[in-house]
């Protein structure tokens, strides 16, 4: 799976959860967690600030996550 699908995936869930409890943390699966590709898609949503990781495979949005991703052009994808 290409980094840009698991990435807008991982933005999707955390949208989600963000837009139902701000302060609630994602538990990721143990295959997330085991993929390197994701491992990547979440250290770069990470290093932007676009995310808070707890501990490895607990992470959430942050506001200025939750802001780009509501300010950004949603994908063809999710659009619809």
């Amino acid at each position: 799976m290409p980094l840009q699908n698991i990435r807008d995936g991982l933005l999707v869930a955390l949208v989600l959860r963000y837009e139902q409890d701000r302060n609630q943390f994602v538990i990721l699966s143990k295959h997330t967690i085991d993929s390197s590709a994701a491992r990547l898609a979440i250290a770069e949503l990470r290093n932007a600030g676009l995310v808070e990781e707890h501990v490895r495979g607990v992470i959430r949005l942050t506001a200025l996550g939750y802001e780009k991703y509501r300010n950004a052009p949603l994908p063809y994808a999710y659009a619809g």
